[in-house]
């Protein structure tokens, strides 16, 4: 994966005028990496929004979130996989927009991982998925980034751009 292009975002005149620094990468990926909620925003076939919280892990520059395919998040990737994903904060956001799918079968070492990570934010809310948890189905990851954060107030920001090649 390419390291992520940082760029200011473009505000209208007023909102951020003198911006004292940019926002770190690490920063940012540690923010994905600790959150244990994350807020996934899909959309109905009809167009409108559907939003929901979701546990997930930050690995590889992707978020990679479960739950059944049959629920209504799951059904409209299907059909539209554009995708928000947002962080709890209202200080100090982190909105990533992005293309969601299923992950399909992850590979023996993903899947390791994978189970590690889940088991760091989650063991003690009674969720601990092991290895093979997700080899049946039901793991979906968010690619293809294009994000904008900002901390303190508006003293720092940014807009990151992470494509797959």
């Amino acid at each position: 994966m390419q390291p992520a292009k940082i760029t200011r975002p473009k505000f209208p005149k007023g909102y951020v005028d003198k911006p004292v620094s940019f926002v770190d990468w690490d920063w940012v990926a540690a923010q994905l990496e600790e959150s244990k909620h994350y807020w996934l925003c899909s959309v109905y076939p009809n167009g409108k929004p559907h939003v929901v919280p979701r546990w997930g892990v930050f690995l590889d520059g992707k978020v990679y979130y479960d739950g059944s395919p049959e629920t209504r998040h799951a059904l409209n990737i299907k059909r539209n996989p554009a995708v928000s994903v947002h962080l709890e904060s209202g200080s100090q956001p982190i909105i990533l927009y992005g293309i969601s799918s299923p992950a399909g079968k992850p590979s023996s070492e993903l899947g390791k991982r994978l189970s590690a990570a889940y088991k760091k934010k989650y063991k003690e809310m009674g969720y601990a998925p092991v290895s093979n948890s997700f080899y049946g189905g039901g793991l979906f990851v968010c690619t293809r980034h294009v994000g904008t954060t900002w901390i303190s107030l508006i003293e720092a920001l940014f807009k990151f751009l992470v494509d797959e090649e």
